[in-house]
């Protein structure tokens, strides 16, 4: 059942994906049919994340609402009616209206799926189940960007709806989350969920007295409010969670994977379709090996590991472009920008594009999850469009200096993580968030 229950709640990432990759692939058929001008489309590709960042800030107060499952059959309500939108669309108005709504629904979406696996998932296999949120979105946007260069532009925005579907049919099989359901008092049904994850056999008692008992002492504390989490013991958990999506965001992920091509292309690769081939195909096995290795090696390392290896890639890009300007080695350029995009790629992607994600689902009382929650999120998307947003502007300015200081940025994620981040590994959401409060 937690297995059915966590492949239920990823095809959530995998529509997550699913909306980031669409806009590549159909950019000049867009542009062609509704007679938009650049700017307009870029404001189409760009208004999904002002969406994502609407859904981030309100995703927690949802999903501590009307519950975990609630959340989701919400966000899917609201890319379905997005996508319908996209692909009724005449003009530039409904388009951008259908974008923002599928921005509104991933946002709830990047949030609320973590969290429901977290909770439901024991806690030796929590880390690889919850790894799969990123690897679906990594695997959703690879298959939309394939399906793009067949489909229509129309017939590709139809195809967003299945994941939906597929969500909304399986949510009626699989329980709520049990820490929800304690939190909101139902503990006859927090009893069936909990038995039905765990299996009809199973020994609960342990587990859903530590769980019950750690619900209690919560509802004996205040309401927290959005300035109470930068309080007293509150802070440590929030800071970890900022920090580890500002580390994430800001090593330049969605600036040198939204433009990966341009980069190839300007460091002189004659084929940049190789170049995007690879990229493609390093992406979706290593974020595989990323979520066997969350449970065995634990987050710590994997996350030491994955950023040295984005420092290294960005350095690698980085000294060809100085190689470039200086007209040194010329036959090295083109191989140093791509090996450094693949090496950098393929560390992100064994963990600094899951593990914060897991830690944020993990380090966060459930009385304080949904605003600290929120605010994770927010952070996240805030990065997200501020690197797509100012990375040509930067590569205009030093292609080299960009990557150099995207590799500044990973040395502190190390430098972070070996001070800050407690081990999450084997432990219960309960012992963790003893852990950090102490």
């Amino acid at each position: 059942m937690v297995l059915l229950s966590t492949f239920v709640a990823v095809s959530g990432s995998f529509e997550f994906g699913s909306c980031v990759g669409y806009s590549a692939p159909t950019q000049s058929a867009i542009r062609e049919d509704l007679k938009l001008s650049l700017a307009e489309y870029s404001m189409f590709g760009s208004i999904l994340t002002i969406g994502a960042m609407l859904g981030a800030v309100t995703s927690g107060r949802i999903a501590d609402f009307i519950g975990r499952k609630g959340a989701m059959r919400m966000s899917a309500g609201f890319c379905i009616a997005g996508w319908l939108a996209v692909y009724f669309s005449k003009g530039a108005f409904p388009l951008d209206m259908g974008r923002l709504f599928t921005g509104y629904g991933i946002g709830v979406f990047s949030y609320v799926v973590p969290i429901f696996i977290a909770e439901i998932a024991p806690k030796n296999l929590r880390g690889g189940l919850t790894t799969l949120n990123q690897l679906m979105i990594v695997i959703g946007s690879s298959v939309a960007f394939l399906m793009g260069t067949v489909m229509t532009w129309r017939t590709l925005a139809l195809t967003g709806l299945v994941p939906c579907i597929f969500l909304l049919v399986g949510l009626c099989f699989v329980p709520e989350s049990p820490r929800w359901l304690a939190k909101v008092g139902h503990e006859k049904e927090f009893e069936v969920a909990l038995q039905r994850l765990r299996g009809k056999d199973a020994d609960i008692t342990c587990e859903a007295s530590e769980i019950l008992d750690n619900i209690k002492t919560l509802q004996t504390l205040q309401k927290v409010k959005l300035m109470d989490l930068f309080q007293g013991k509150h802070i440590r958990p929030v800071t970890i969670g900022i920090a580890l999506m500002i580390f994430q965001q800001f090593g330049g992920i969605n600036g040198i994977s939204f433009y990966a091509s341009e980069t190839f292309a300007s460091a002189g690769l004659s084929s940049t379709k190789i170049g995007i081939i690879a990229y493609a195909c390093v992406q979706v096995p290593i974020t595989v090996v990323g979520a066997i290795l969350m449970d065995k090696s634990g987050r710590r390392p994997l996350i030491m590991i994955s950023a040295t290896g984005t420092f290294l890639g960005c350095f690698l890009a980085g000294t060809s472009f100085v190689l470039k300007s200086h007209g040194l080695l010329p036959e090295w350029v083109a191989i140093l920008a791509v090996g450094g995009v693949l090496i950098y790629i393929a560390s992100f992607s064994i963990g600094m594009g899951a593990v914060p994600w897991v830690i944020m689902s993990e380090i966060f009382p459930i009385h304080v999850k949904g605003a600290a929650g929120s605010l994770v999120v927010l952070v996240n998307w805030l990065g997200a469009w501020a690197v797509s947003y100012t990375f040509n502007f930067l590569m205009r300015w030093s292609a080299s200096g960009t990557f150099f200081i995207y590799s500044a940025f990973s040395v502190m994620t190390v430098l972070f993580v070996a001070k800050l981040v407690p081990e999450t590994k084997g432990k219960t959401l309960e012992e963790i968030q003893a852990s950090t409060n102490s």
